[in-house]
C-alpha cells in the first residue's frame, strides 16, 4: 500500500484536538521509560494546548493524507529558540517525521534567533539521538527528580541571508 507523503506546515487553535492526541500518545512511552505517569505533555490540558496555538508560540504540524501524525511547538526568549514538544504518532515514528519537523522549524526561526534549544530525558535515546544528528550539542544537565534528569542542547542557527 501506498503511504501519503508527509507534509509540514503551520498548525493552528483548529489542530488542538488532533495535537492533543497524538502529543498523548507519543509521550506514554517516555511516561513508562521513566515511570512518570505526570510528565507535562501529559498533563497539559486542551485549553493549555489551545492557548498556546493562539498565542505567540510558532507551531508546525506534519500531515499525512488527513491525518495528523506529528507536531513542534517554538517558544521565544530573546534570540533563541527553545523546541518543545515533538512528537510523532507512534505508528508513524521511525520515518524521519521528527526531524523534518525539526528542520522546518529551524528555518522558520532563522531570522528571529540565534540558535534553538531543546531538552530531553536521559533515558530518552531516540530523541537524544536525533538531536545529535540534527547538529545539537549537550550543554548542560539538569537532575530534576530521582529518576530523570533533562539533557539541555543547543545549536547556533546560521542567519538567514537576505536576497541581495
Amino acid at each position: 500500500m501506498h503511504e501519503p507523503q508527509v507534509v509540514i506546515e503551520r498548525a493552528g487553535p483548529a489542530d488542538a484536538g488532533e495535537i492533543f492526541t497524538v502529543q498523548r500518545a507519543a509521550y506514554l512511552a517516555e511516561a513508562q521509560l521513566y515511570g512518570d505517569p505526570f510528565l507535562p505533555p501529559l498533563v497539559e490540558s486542551l485549553e493549555q494546548l489551545r492557548a498556546a496555538l493562539d498565542g505567540d508560540a510558532v507551531v508546525l504540524k506534519a500531515v499525512a493524507g488527513h491525518r495528523l501524525v506529528g507536531a513542534v511547538r517554538a517558544q521565544f526568549s530573546e534570540h533563541t529558540c527553545l523546541i518543545g514538544r515533538l512528537v510523532v504518532a507512534p505508528d508513524a515514528q521511525g520515518r524521519g517525521i521528527g526531524g523534518r519537523l525539526v528542520a522546518a522549524l529551524e528555518q522558520q526561526v532563522a531570522g528571529r534567533v540565534d540558535a534553538c534549544v531543546l531538552f530531553t530525558g536521559h533515558l530518552s535515546e531516540a530523541g537524544l539521538r536525533l538531536a545529535r544528528r540534527l547538529g545539537y550539542r549537550e550543554t548542560h544537565r539538569e537532575r530534576v527528580a530521582a529518576h530523570l534528569t533533562l539533557v539541555h542542547m543547543r545549536k547556533d542557527l546560521v542567519p538567514a541571508v537576505a536576497p541581495g
